[in-house]
């Protein structure tokens, strides 16, 4: 399974085009809105989300509610695009507006000089347009299907806040898949912890005051996943290096981890690896989970836990020095409407991401065409493992 997305922050639209899909699975307009709404909210957002009403299209592939096994086509319309038909349309201008609209002021922390460099654009909208985070929204779409797919192969996925500007919420392991994904929803910041949540936007609010921005730590749980998938034969077919890739692939993330991630490099391997235990009910499980439910590049059948750092938006409206390309003078970076703090969405974005990655492992181990078929094999691969 594949996909690619197109189109910018301020174009018409952005379109994503999903190749793989089995035939026959079900899928609604609705089952893709739900995590674009998702997206679009959180404590710390700016004005852009309160402009665009991120509902999809579906343009192809689907017929009367189900996947037809030919490439679906997702079309995301940006209502901003009308305030910027000028700036962004496809059509020639002369060359003295060329000149009035370049940007040649690049953002420390975005991708304006480097992507620049590369592709030699003498205006770095042609850079930033396409690099914006508007594009999680083509991605987040994406997500949503796999995320269908897996919910319908009793594989459920949820993403929520744990560290926004340096206030972590508590850690709670006895909290039930079920109880994760209520309190998150209900959370303005998508955390699990209702006092952290409090003061997570109290530093929001003093972030934006500041004309500053602040980062956090999202996870993300996947529950129901059989141990086995992914592989330890070849480096990349190993899941966890894929889901790593994936959230690092994420505009503004700078770290991944499993588990415990980097702790255990604090801990004796005695505290660290999962015991391996045995029953008639659920067949082999462990007895913890600091792995993250990833062991030699596969699924343990333990919940994947996964965590995403992400870092302050680069964005500031109190900017920091630059340098103007075209005359080499200092000055202070141009400005961007911005959120102050983008960590909740983040966690929806991550969600999607992860969805997409594991979805696409799933179908790579059983290969099937019609989504019948597919549910099936994975069904009996869930006895034999019982069984094993």
């Amino acid at each position: 399974m594949r996909y690619l997305t197109a189109g910018e922050s301020h174009g018409k639209q952005l379109t994503t085009i999903i190749e793989g899909l089995p035939s026959n699975m079900p899928l609604l307009t609705e089952d893709i809105d739900e995590s674009l709404l998702r997206r679009q909210g959180g404590y710390g957002r700016g004005r852009r989300m309160q402009i665009e009403k991120d509902l999809i299209e579906i343009v192809g592939g689907v017929r009367h509610g189900y996947t037809l096994g030919s490439p679906v086509s997702l079309v995301l319309k940006n209502d901003d695009f009308t305030h910027w038909r000028n700036i962004m349309g496809e059509d020639p201008i002369d060359d003295g507006e060329k000149v009035k609209r370049t940007i040649s002021r690049p953002r420390p922390g975005h991708a304006d000089l480097n992507g620049a460099i590369k592709y030699g654009h003498r205006d770095m909208r042609n850079v930033l347009e396409r690099s914006s985070a508007r594009e999680t929204g083509a991605r987040v779409a994406a997500g949503a299907v796999a995320k269908k797919l897996l919910a319908s192969l009793g594989i459920n996925i949820i993403g929520y806040v744990q560290n926004i500007g340096g206030v972590v919420a508590k850690e709670q392991p006895e909290l039930s898949f079920e109880e994760r994904r209520d309190r998150s929803e209900a959370s303005p910041v998508r955390t699990l912890d209702d006092e952290a949540g409090e003061k997570m936007m109290s530093q929001i609010d003093e972030a934006k005051a500041n004309g500053d921005s602040i980062g956090g730590v999202v996870e993300v749980m996947v529950e129901g996943m059989p141990a086995g998938i992914g592989s330890y034969v070849h480096y990349d077919r190993k899941l966890d290096s894929r889901v790593a890739g994936g959230v690092m692939s994420i505009n503004a993330f700078k770290g991944v981890e499993f588990g415990i991630g980097f702790e255990a490099a604090n801990r004796n391997g005695s505290k660290v690896h999962d015991e391996i235990a045995w029953d008639e009910q659920q067949g082999y499980y462990r007895k913890t989970n600091n792995l993250g439910g990833f062991e030699g590049g596969m699924t343990t059948g333990m919940p994947i836990i996964v965590k995403g750092v992400m870092k302050p938006i680069p964005t500031l409206y109190k900017p920091l020095q630059s340098v103007d390309i075209e005359t080499k003078e200092p000055f202070q970076a141009s400005i961007e409407r911005s959120d102050a703090c983008a960590v909740p969405a983040a966690a929806v974005v991550m969600e999607h991401v992860v969805a997409w990655e594991i979805a696409n492992a799933v179908l790579e181990q059983f290969p099937h065409d019609q989504f019948s078929k597919l549910k099936e094999a994975l069904d009996q691969y869930r006895e034999e493992i019982k069984e094993f």
